[in-house]
């Protein structure tokens, strides 16, 4: 047998093997995870549902869902274990203003620097054409121009869609 024949299944099964090998670590360590679960830990269960955990035990976890109420979940039913911080915030339902981070205002009114005076003139706005008229006009004879080629695109379009619709009913192609 030649080797440029089993190259490809040498490919293949070397392929397949980085596959399995990148699964099971991840199987690895979502085991670790769970085994390192202790009580008092928050968790989200792979259905979505944060709880903490009350006990441990072989195979299942005791968690509470909500205060007073336990139920019984199998280890491998939980997604992930989450930091205190993270599952407080989530739990509370709000953000933490940190203060490194910038503060974005609901308005754009304190976007604005300067004076009382700078903001009055700014209301005021001069819609009236300013003597600079025909440096305006030049942007718009730019636009003509290329306004030109785009018809010329749409009628050569056009043109092509009717030579198929002829070729359509002729009944053959023209090749």
């Amino acid at each position: 047998m030649n080797i440029v024949t089993l190259l490809p299944f040498i490919v293949l099964i070397g392929a397949m093997f980085l596959m399995t090998r990148s699964a099971k670590k991840k199987q690895q360590a979502a085991a670790q995870m769970r085994n390192e679960m202790q009580a008092g830990t928050g968790v989200r269960t792979i259905g979505g549902m944060y709880a903490t955990v009350k006990e441990v035990h072989e195979d299942t976890v005791l968690l509470e869902v909500a205060p007073g109420v336990h139920a019984i979940y199998a280890k491998n039913a939980i997604g992930a274990v989450l930091a205190d911080e993270e599952y407080n915030r989530i739990l509370d339902g709000a953000d933490p203003i940190h203060a490194d981070e910038p503060v974005v205002p609901d308005d754009a009114s304190s976007l604005t620097g300067g004076t009382a005076a700078e903001a009055e003139k700014a209301d005021k706005i001069d819609l009236g054409k300013a003597a600079g008229a025909p440096a305006d006009a030049a942007p718009a004879a730019d636009e003509a121009k290329d306004a030109k080629p785009a018809d010329e695109a749409k009628d050569t379009v056009k043109a092509d869609a009717d030579t198929a619709k002829d070729d359509k009913k002729s009944g053959g192609d023209a090749k």
